[in-house]
């Protein structure tokens, strides 16, 4: 794999499961990747293009996940900070439908909010236009040295980010019967690399839990905090990332 995009190649669309999210609903790899072609259509729609950011809540749902994989394929880096990318003028902002009311978007930056529909006519309603778009995924010219997430001091390449996850799957053996639980937020790529990346690459099973609360388990667990140990057999190896 070139890029991140990669991991949505038709080819891989099968009925194993791709990802569980809290509250236990199964999504299948023809389902994950079938719904991240629409969710590029939508915010190829709103004006994503390569190089273009999408700023998104960082909480591991599969809105937001989707987001992440629809803006790869677009060539366009996320920002996990809505507020971040408020101030900065991202191109679309992605939010919990209970923070719109709470997020003003500057000039030419469109909101979006997902959990039910917006009360702002201005305001996109994420799953209305996700489910009644076109399922294929449209072109792009991005390259492994295209960036793919942007935090408050770096940017990652789609080229590190897969090799981060690549070294994961080495390093923790993740194959296609494991369920690899992401336990932190996506904001640190990290947790990306190794708890969404690191298992689709390989065929695996990508548990979402939107925190501590979750009662799901799997095999691993990804977390980048010193706390208490998680209910999983062992943790995850946070991966390290290449120096830009």
């Amino acid at each position: 794999m070139d890029v991140v995009g990669d991991l949505l190649d038709r080819d891989r669309r099968s009925r194993d499961t791709a990802l569980v999210t809290a509250d236990g609903r199964e999504r299948t790899y023809h389902d994950l990747i079938t719904n991240a072609y629409k969710a590029a259509n939508v915010l190829r729609y709103l004006g994503v293009r390569e190089g273009a950011t999408v700023a998104v809540e960082p909480t591991p749902r599969l809105h937001t996940t989707l987001a992440f994989l629809g803006a790869a394929g677009l060539g366009a880096p996320v920002r996990f900070d809505p507020a971040a990318g408020i101030e900065r003028g991202d191109r679309v902002v992605l939010v919990p439908v209970a923070d719109e009311a709470a997020t003003e978007p500057a000039p030419g930056t469109n909101l979006v909010a997902f959990g039910g529909p917006p009360d702002r006519p201005e305001t996109t309603h994420w799953e209305q236009e996700l489910w009644s778009e076109n399922p294929g995924m449209p072109p792009s010219p991005v390259g492994p040295d295209d960036p793919v997430v942007r935090t408050v001091d770096r940017e990652v390449t789609h080229r590190d980010l897969l090799a981060a996850a690549a070294s994961v799957v080495e390093s923790d053996g993740i194959d296609a019967d494991t369920r690899v639980v992401l336990r932190s937020d996506l904001s640190d790529p990290r947790a990306l690399a190794a708890g969404v990346v690191a298992p689709l690459s390989v065929g695996g099973t990508v548990v979402l839990t939107e925190g501590q609360e979750s009662e799901s388990r799997g095999d691993l667990a990804v977390t980048v905090d010193n706390g208490e140990g998680p209910p999983e057999p062992r943790r995850a190896t946070l991966p390290a990332l290449g120096d830009r």
